[in-house]
């Protein structure tokens, strides 16, 4: 498990530091977020999540939710990464690049 989803399952706020340019222009590569811990149910569509999608971490958008499958992940650029439960923290600040 990496020290991410360690943290935020402890309950922990996290700056992280996704690399891509898949989430343009909201997040540039490398752009420092603010993270807080949180499940998938209590996320809404448009929210950016840090998730585990097929074994691959991103910080994506929640493109639509559903009480079975979960939340429906996707980048800014159109692609759709598919269904996940497992989310572990939400971006509420957007920090500013060093």
């Amino acid at each position: 498990m990496n020290w991410k989803i360690q943290k935020l399952q402890n309950g922990e706020t996290i700056i992280s530091k996704e690399p891509g340019n898949s989430m343009l222009p909201l997040l540039k590569s490398k752009q420092p977020v603010k993270l807080i811990p949180i499940t998938w149910e209590n996320c809404d569509v448009g929210d950016i999540v840090y998730c585990k999608v097929r074994g691959y971490c991103f910080t994506h958008i929640v493109k639509g939710k559903n009480s079975k499958r979960g939340l429906l992940i996707g980048n800014n650029r159109g692609r759709i990464n598919g269904w996940t439960k497992h989310v572990y923290g939400k971006v509420i600040e957007i920090l500013p690049m060093s």
